[in-house]
């Protein structure tokens, strides 16, 4: 597999499940247009553009278009890439029409196109083949995070600390934690938390 350091953003699962088999990094479906009325998605990725940097990798139709100029509208432009892939005409084979335009999306793209698309984008990195350790729902037990009577205030501490929805679910802060961040730098975090420092 090959690593990106940045955040990738793309339209649908079908692309997600596409880019999983090629790339070691976070990848973040808009679920379409979805991502312009979702406060949160928005924020996420906002925050995901100021820890690594996203790469925004839609489909090359117009309504591609439409979603990645909105995400370039809602991010600083320092801290976003973009991979295009090219005219294709075709289908999918899990459809049973083609597309609007008649266009392949990135789901339908051979591998060698999407690399050459992220090469372009000025993104690759070393070749992995073990992701980073990831953190878990032991490591938030054995932290204090979950289990303990002061649990949610640490969890609390933890989300402003990020900048995320204070309605977040154990589960789903660990998930957004996977995103935004390592393992390396979530202790460091916690650490600086403790002794009540303000994130940078």
């Amino acid at each position: 597999m090959v690593k990106i350091k940045q955040a990738v953003i793309v339209e649908g699962k079908y692309d997600k499940i596409k880019l999983s088999s090629i790339i070691d990094a976070p990848i973040i479906q808009t679920d379409g247009f979805g991502i312009f009325k979702d406060k949160e998605l928005q924020k996420m990725i906002r925050l995901l553009a100021e820890r690594n940097g996203i790469l925004v990798l839609t489909d090359s139709d117009a309504a591609g278009f439409k979603i990645r100029s909105f995400i370039g509208s809602t991010v600083d432009q320092k801290n976003i890439y973009h991979a295009y892939i090219p005219d294709i005409f075709g289908k999918e084979k899990r459809k049973t029409e083609p597309s609007k335009e008649g266009k392949l999306g990135v789901e339908g793209m051979p591998e060698s196109v999407i690399m050459q698309a992220l090469e372009n984008a000025g993104v690759l990195c070393e070749t992995t083949e073990e992701p980073l350790r990831p953190i878990t729902k032991q490591d938030f037990y054995e932290l204090g995070l979950t289990g303990g009577p002061d649990s949610s205030v640490k969890r609390r501490a933890l989300l402003k600390y990020y900048g995320l929805p204070s309605r977040l679910s154990a589960n789903s802060l660990i998930k957004v934690l996977n995103l935004i961040t390592t393992y390396g730098r979530f202790r460091q975090d916690l650490e600086a938390i403790k002794r009540g420092e303000k994130e940078e």
